[in-house]
């Protein structure tokens, strides 16, 4: 019982952790898409929602961040519109089969290294007994494998919505949706399969440790570095998943109305839309998990920095900790911004040429890429 009560105090703080920062990166990136996409149009972007103090004049406006709020309170108080026709299960599951798998991928992604709590608050010393955690929730061998499973499930749950709403503009989108996102699926399935080779697990936390060290005397040994074209293709495919501009054929307005969720109104609508943002800074998660090293900024390890070169920095447990988790924050909001600028930048493409991206171009360089990496790591295995 001793021992297991600091565990399970430990996990219940990482999912806490977690889901606080998942939400407020959904909440804030609202803010974020609007004032980046006003920025980019030279115009001032959201300005109008404020909250006012209580007997004076005076209006809270800063920079409009109370607009995410009032979308979020018109989506619970708005009335639950639902199509006279449609399959009831299927039409409540679908938003929670979108939005659930979601959340669960960040289980198994590290946001930070090794924590000594016993350390940190060492008026906590003796309960902890000299116990270390990763900083993640799930320390899964298989966790690329268990990504790619949840992420299979929003598939389901966007053809779910599509054939469940009993509409055409629904179900044409559903289709779309399930046709894009398998293709797209096995274009991240070939490009990881190169990282594989190159680190020889599929534990994401061991793949971020080993990206802690040099190449070629100088090189942070991320894995942009030793597998650019596959961190490209990544990148492309992961925000094709997620069905944003170039890629939101699925929801296309223009054709489809809203595509697989035209028949959901209130908060439905609303997971949809908020499992969306999240996906943003999940694929900023794992694109900086896999290539960009982590937690890590360049050759540093839960033990310090070691420059090229054998210089090493030792750091602090109280120092080492909270850099690395400001570190993870830091890069996925950059890649959270990317993506945004990538969405306001590209005009979306033709059903055919989003497919014909994927089979035609992405899936031949993945292929190509994989044997190459083969080669190369089979080269090396033999002069070593």
């Amino acid at each position: 019982m001793s021992q297991v009560l600091p565990d399970l105090v430990m996990t219940l703080a990482f999912i806490i952790y977690s889901m606080v920062m998942l939400l407020s990166f959904g909440g804030l990136l609202t803010w974020v898409e609007r004032k980046q996409s006003a920025v980019m149009s030279d115009r001032v972007g959201a300005n109008r929602a404020y909250i006012r103090i209580p007997f004076t004049n005076i209006k809270l406006v800063w920079l409009g961040l109370f607009h995410g709020m009032a979308d979020g309170a018109k989506m619970l108080l708005k009335e639950n519109f639902k199509p006279r026709a449609h399959d009831q299960l299927g039409y409540f599951l679908a938003p929670f089969v979108v939005f659930t798998p979601v959340l669960l991928v960040f289980a198994v992604i590290p946001f930070g290294g090794t924590i000594d709590p016993g350390a940190l608050f060492p008026a906590l010393a003796s309960w902890f007994g000299g116990r270390t955690y990763s900083m993640q929730i799930a320390q899964l061998d298989a966790g690329l494998l268990v990504v790619f499973a949840f992420s299979g499930l929003t598939i389901i749950g966007a053809m779910l919505a599509g054939w469940a709403s009993e509409n055409k503009f629904s179900l044409l989108g559903g289709l779309r949706a399930g046709s894009q996102m398998i293709s797209y699926e096995l274009v991240m399935g070939l490009t990881v399969m190169g990282l594989i080779l190159v680190y020889g697990t599929v534990d994401l936390g061991s793949i971020v440790q080993q990206q802690s060290g040099t190449m070629a005397g100088f090189l942070p040994a991320w894995g942009l570095f030793q597998q650019p074209l596959a961190a490209f293709l990544f990148l492309t495919a992961a925000i094709a998943e997620n069905k944003r501009i170039p890629f939101d054929l699925p929801e296309a307005e223009s054709e489809l109305v809203a595509g697989y969720f035209t028949e959901y109104s209130a908060m439905k609508l609303g997971l949809f839309m908020f499992s969306e943002f999240i996906q943003i800074a999940i694929v900023g998660a794992l694109f900086a998990t896999l290539f960009l090293g982590g937690y890590n900024l360049p050759f540093m390890n839960d033990a310090g920095f070691l420059l090229p070169g054998g210089r090493e920095i030792a750091l602090s447990q109280g120092v080492r900790v909270p850099l690395q988790m400001l570190t993870f924050l830091g890069k996925v909001a950059l890649l959270c911004v990317l993506q945004i600028q990538i969405r306001w930048t590209l005009p979306r493409f033709r059903y055919d040429q989003m497919l014909g991206l994927s089979w035609k171009l992405l899936l031949p360089l993945s292929l190509a890429n994989l044997v190459v990496t083969v080669l190369f790591m089979w080269m090396r295995g033999g002069a070593s």
